[in-house]
């Protein structure tokens, strides 16, 4: 009797990141939901200020995007959401396309998040996943640096009572620098308020809603003793129920606008989310389909442009928050989604009291928050030329804009990766009477035996590093002493080889055979030998010239035919 077929693998898996649900744990992941409710509804209404859209977009954010998210992701733990640095982009991005929070912009908004999500989902039909490892950790540091300072700076006007000057974030600050004299105090003794809050909260306890208490005391303060006579603006009125679902008004010729912004929100995503995504699957050594994710990622952003709010991404703060609360899947995230409908529902109207200075103090604190100087001093330490690389994405973010700050991170994260490649730290090989091999600077030019020279190549050879590959090796060979026999070339590391790589060894090898020098492999890869196997036309090495160690070699080299 035959075996029954195997089930089909769903193309489009569902409920990874919720099932299979630990009933023991279940009461920890809805008292995370109800922690993670507490303390992000604060937070995505700053993001939302941040992004330039009303407030009430904010909580959008976290209602059917996350759900989504929850529901067809891979990953148990990574939460999506509202997040400053691509709120920043957005901000950006729209930045003249349309007056800020108004009915254009946010059309604008959920088309961009329609766009961005169908890249995203675009980039797991064609694999481009692997994108994510291209922004380093020291540029992502240095872009998140950025746009923390520029976020901070951004909220002064507002904390301190003066109506916010045209232009960027340093024309913003400075402006309100000139006009100190307009200070409100009421303004300021409100945003130092909530700052006290906050950080008095968490350092209490970090899982004390710190931002909440703040706000529901603000709102408190604001009502009971009408702080709008005081000089202290309010929010206004924010609109209760839910998100009402449909397809973004915008035409064709403003959709090509956003292209770019969408292009640089999708690195971010990808970034962000995977880096985090990746490092609570580790901590609790879980299977993660980075794909799953991508498509889940996708579809969360093009729920929320279907309803009226602006892209979302993988939050390393609002997962953090779950997982410090006991929450250990997607449970908390839909927990969160009721939540936060409940609130929509019956409890926007205390949202017109809120003092505008309130949720500028949140978006400062979320800001300097972003400012890793930790992180840029331990890069300091480790490598200099990653924390110029990190200091110089900083400076752009805050000086000229965060598009042309991402657009920087990534093509600064490329030129670093092809200057390892082209320079990788090669060596010579050298024997010690205990028949050890050990590495030695090029410099030396130490022969392996006399005669014989073993240069270890330490990267791939393609077309940037060919002929710096060629001229080590050619150095190597001149006036040794004794003269060089035989050169050996360790290619353990050497895992691919393109067509420009292949001309250059075959030309290397015949010009060495010309001086009398043989050029010899060791530890080949077997991508290396399949490679150079497709030139049958005219082989570049042949089998007798590949060993498979250096110890081989060495014995090979002992029993040569001696030249008389």
């Amino acid at each position: 009797m035959s075996e029954p077929a195997a089930p089909k693998q769903r193309r489009l898996p569902i409920g990874k990141g919720i099932v299979p649900i630990d009933r023991k744990r279940l009461p920890m992941d809805v008292a995370a939901g109800v922690t993670l409710a507490a303390l992000g509804i604060p937070e995505v209404m700053g993001y939302a200020k941040i992004a330039g859209m009303p407030v009430v977009t904010g909580l959008y954010t976290i209602v059917l995007p996350i759900a989504v998210f929850a529901l067809f992701s891979s990953s148990r733990h990574l939460v999506v959401g509202a997040d400053s640095a691509t709120a920043a982009i957005l901000a950006a991005g729209l930045a003249g396309l349309a007056p800020v929070a108004s009915p254009q912009y946010v059309e604008l908004a959920g088309m961009l998040a329609l766009i961005t999500g169908g890249v995203l989902i675009l980039a797991r039909l064609i694999r481009l996943g692997f994108l994510a490892d291209f922004l380093s950790r020291s540029v992502l540091i240095g872009f998140l640096t950025g746009v923390g300072v520029q976020v901070a700076l951004g909220q002064f006007p507002t904390m301190l009572g003066i109506t916010p000057s045209s232009g960027g974030t340093l024309r913003k600050f400075f402006d309100a620098l000139g006009h100190l004299s307009e200070t409100s105090v009421a303004t300021v003794a409100v945003s130092l308020g909530v700052i006290v809050v906050i950080l008095g909260a968490k350092r209490i306890d970090k899982r004390i809603p710190g931002a909440l208490i703040a706000v529901i005391g603000a709102i408190f303060v604001s009502w009971n003793w009408d702080l709008v006579a005081h000089g202290v603006s309010q929010l206004g009125a924010v609109p209760s129920g839910l998100p009402s679902l449909g397809i973004p008004d915008v035409t064709w010729s403003e959709c090509q606008k956003l292209f770019g912004t969408a292009g640089a929100i999708f690195i971010v995503i990808l970034a962000q989310s995977a880096a985090t995504s990746r490092a609570y699957a580790a901590k609790y050594s879980e299977n993660l389909d980075e794909n799953v994710d991508l498509v889940g990622l996708g579809l969360a952003n093009a729920a929320a442009g279907l309803s009226g709010t602006f892209v979302v991404n993988g939050s390393p703060t609002k997962t953090q928050m779950v997982d410090g609360a006991g929450g250990r899947s997607q449970l908390a995230s839909l927990t969160t989604a009721v939540l936060v409908v409940i609130v929509l529902l019956f409890l926007t109207a205390p949202l017109q009291y809120m003092p505008n200075a309130v949720l500028a103090a949140v978006v400062f604190l979320i800001g300097i928050e972003l400012v890793d100087i930790a992180g840029l001093r331990l890069i300091l330490s480790v490598r200099l030329s990653e924390f110029v690389v990190a200091g110089l994405t900083a400076i752009v973010v805050v000086v000229v804009g965060v598009e042309q700050g991402i657009i920087l991170a990534v093509v600064l994260s490329l030129v670093d990766h092809l200057r390892r490649s082209y320079r990788p730290n090669d060596a010579v090989l050298t024997e010690r009477e205990s028949g050890a091999i050990v590495a030695a600077p090029l410099s030396t030019r130490a022969q392996a035996v006399p005669g014989l020279i073993v240069y270890r190549f330490t990267t791939s050879l393609y077309y940037a590093n060919a002929n710096r590959f060629s001229q080590e090796i050619q150095d190597l060979t001149k006036d040794g002493d004794p003269p060089v026999e035989w050169i050996c070339v360790e290619a353990a590391a050497i895992f691919d080889i393109d067509f420009t790589g292949a001309e250059t060894l075959r030309e290397l090898d015949k010009t060495l055979a010309e001086h009398g020098v043989r050029l010899v492999l060791a530890e080949p890869t077997d991508a290396l030998r399949t490679q150079l196997a497709k030139w049958r036309h005219d082989p570049v090495l042949g089998t007798d010239d590949c060993y498979g160690s250096v110890a081989d070699v060495l014995r090979a080299f002992a029993a040569r035919p001696k030249a008389h």
